[in-house]
């Protein structure tokens, strides 16, 4: 197959039908070295979603499509929850009336907001502490102090 060939296959545009990497074994449905025994999970293992609920360490991670969305924001927010809010996928108009939202939000229920990237923000509840990470990190006479 030549160059040309494997980038239109690799983009969609035409069939890969290169059969030199296919196994007859693994499409025949035969299992090396597993048996037929099931997946066992260490029982030392924790789920972290459970155990993060019960501390109440969950942070929430919304990508609103619409102002519409804007719902399970302050939900959230209002329960608690630290909220990542990703406006990347907005029109501009809809997401500025999101972060107008959000800054009632906060307001009302004495949280804060910070910028995390262009277009995604961090909605912090009044009990949350957001530390940031040069400062936590090293002390300013550490290593790379070299003066």
């Amino acid at each position: 197959m030549g160059s040309v060939r494997k980038a239109s296959a690799w983009l969609g545009l035409v069939e890969d039908n290169d059969e030199r990497y296919y196994d007859d074994e693994y499409a025949e449905g035969t299992e090396t070295g597993t048996g037929n025994q099931a997946w066992v999970t260490d029982p030392r293992v924790q789920v972290a979603a459970e155990t993060a609920e019960e501390q109440d360490r969950r942070i929430a991670t919304v990508t609103p499509d619409s102002f519409r969305d804007a719902r399970a924001i302050g939900e959230l927010f209002r329960d608690g929850v630290p909220v990542i809010v990703n406006l990347t996928a907005m029109d501009p108009a809809d997401a500025k009336r999101v972060v107008d939202f959000a800054a009632g939000l906060i307001f009302g229920l004495r949280g804060s907001i910070d910028r995390v990237a262009t277009r995604v923000f961090l909605l912090s509840p009044a009990d949350t502490k957001v530390v940031a990470g040069e400062a936590a990190g090293r002390k300013a006479d550490g290593f790379f102090n070299q003066s």
